[in-house]
């Protein structure tokens, strides 16, 4: 069996992790080696697995190898995706794709005049909820999407997310990109309009927002009001939600993304825990990439999906300046 020969470049973003272990589980691929100039991030699975470590991923990339996973600080994403182009490796690239709209476009350029595929990590594609909702939607069963009303509210990252130098901007940015994709992936329609608001809500001093609401207009016709924050508390039961309320003309659909879960009551952990049993979207997503690269398919995630979707953060931001909508 041919395996697909895969590195991993930067565990900044701890989706790495996830993707590291999607990816030994599967015996089509072998993991080359990691490369992180952080070695104290990446020491755990230094010990434990049989892996080349390098401190400059350009090392890696003169590996023998056909991929990468990178999951470095967003401010490196377009840097790393255009060298591992130019080198002729396969990419996914951790969302958002870039912080500027000419960066992801350098990126894709570089990916399309070397002729390698270009994958963005939103797994969110794959939770169960999702999947039924798209085929339910493909199934004509609410008639046209007229609006969508979605959340992403998650648990404060701390670290180099809250540095704009190095995350190119706060919750508006990072927790934009997820749903933004689903309502473009689901309405099958491009956003002509942006109206945004945010700001550090729950946490001082902060040099980026924490909260923000992001408002759309379709080519379509169809509306999406999107609720981006870092707002849940440390005793919240889990990380954050992904949410979709979808209304069309004949019905509506509600997704929770992460409803597979268990209450549970623990007295070690002295408060309420919702005990996630559902499936992995990240192996599914991981899979996905996998698949399409040896069987020589597009990878069902573009860049230009990404691209998308960043774009419109992008653009919030500079409705907030304005203080009005932005066409894009």
């Amino acid at each position: 069996m041919n395996k697909l020969k895969v590195g991993m470049i930067s565990f900044a973003h701890g989706h790495a992790f996830s993707y590291f272990h999607a990816l030994h589980s599967l015996p089509e691929v072998e993991l080359v080696g990691i490369a992180d100039p952080l070695k104290s991030r990446v020491d755990t699975l230094l010990n434990q697995y049989p892996l080349s470590y390098y401190e400059d991923y350009r090392e890696l990339l003169a590996a023998d190898i056909d991929a990468v996973v990178i999951c470095s600080e967003n401010v490196y994403h377009a840097e790393i995706t255009i060298e591992a182009a130019k080198r002729g490796k396969h990419i996914l690239c951790e969302k958002p794709l870039g912080i500027t709209t000419d960066e992801m476009q350098a990126m894709l350029s570089a990916c399309q005049e070397n002729n390698v595929q270009l994958m963005t990590a939103f797994p969110c594609r794959y939770l169960a909820a999702v999947v039924q909702a798209k085929k339910a939607v493909e199934n004509g069963e609410i008639g046209e999407i007229v609006a969508i009303k979605g959340t992403n509210r998650g648990t404060f990252p701390g670290g180099w997310f809250v540095d704009p130098k190095l995350s190119g901007g706060g919750a508006l940015l990072d927790h934009t990109v997820h749903v933004m994709d689903l309502m473009n992936w689901f309405t099958g329609s491009q956003v002509k309009e942006v109206y945004a608001y945010a700001a550090a809500l729950f946490h001082e001093n902060l040099e980026v927002d924490d909260a923000g609401m992001i408002h759309v207009k379709f080519a379509s016709g169809a509306f999406g009001v999107l609720d981006t924050s870092w707002s849940r508390t440390a005793p919240f039961p889990t990380w954050g939600d992904v949410t979709m309320e979808i209304i069309g003309t004949k019905g509506v659909i509600s997704v929770d993304g992460l409803a597979q879960k268990n209450e549970l009551y623990s007295s070690a952990a002295g408060k309420g825990q919702w005990d996630y049993w559902g499936d992995n979207m990240d192996a599914y997503m991981i899979q996905a990439f996998v698949r399409a690269l040896l069987s020589g398919e597009a990878v069902p995630i573009s860049g230009e999906d990404g691209l998308r979707s960043a774009a419109v953060a992008l653009a919030g931001y500079r409705s907030i300046q304005e203080g009005q909508p932005v066409l894009l």
